[in-house]
């Protein structure tokens, strides 16, 4: 048997004993698991933001910002819901968050490789830099400060891509 992530078999076992309700905000805060990995799960859960990003491109520009809105909001509540499941303040398994950062990076942003890899880029290095008022985001508390920062993130990053394909960067 495969041995588990350190930290992580916490959320396993909080995830077997929840109802329903909980299962499902484990998984969407999880994205699917990808909060999981033993290392760099903000990353993890950004690469695995990239088939949300690209559908959302297929879309109107008013539709794609409808479903970042939608998205902010379930990542909210499953944000809050996972940090009272886990008795963490900002469990590094939710990374809903780092899709609704990312989803942010790219909206409005003509898609391509080469800006998906940029904003990818972009959104990773705020996220951890963390410049102002990104920390102070993500001292706010519960599901609302979890997601936010990750939102200041994409907003900076946003704006940066925009920038650099305004002066033909790509």
């Amino acid at each position: 048997m495969p041995k588990k992530a350190p930290g992580h078999s916490e959320a396993d076992a909080i995830f077997r004993q929840t109802g329903i309700y909980g299962k499902t905000a484990l998984i969407l805060g999880t994205w699917a698991g990808s909060g999981l990995m033993p290392f760099a799960s903000g990353t993890f859960g950004t690469i695995a933001a990239v088939p949300v990003v690209a559908l959302s491109s297929l879309f109107s520009a008013w539709i794609s910002a409808l479903f970042l809105l939608i998205m902010i909001l379930i990542a909210i509540w499953a944000s809050q819901v996972v940090h009272r499941l886990l008795a963490k303040v900002d469990p590094s398994e939710v990374v809903i968050d780092e899709v609704a950062g990312f989803l942010l990076t790219m909206l409005w942003i003509p898609f391509s490789l080469k800006t998906l890899v940029a904003g990818f880029l972009l959104f990773r290095i705020f996220d951890i830099w963390k410049p102002w008022p990104v920390r102070s985001a993500e001292k706010l508390k519960g599901g609302f400060g979890i997601v936010l920062d990750d939102l200041v993130a994409g907003l900076y990053a946003n704006l940066l891509l925009r920038l650099a394909l305004y002066f033909g960067f790509f």
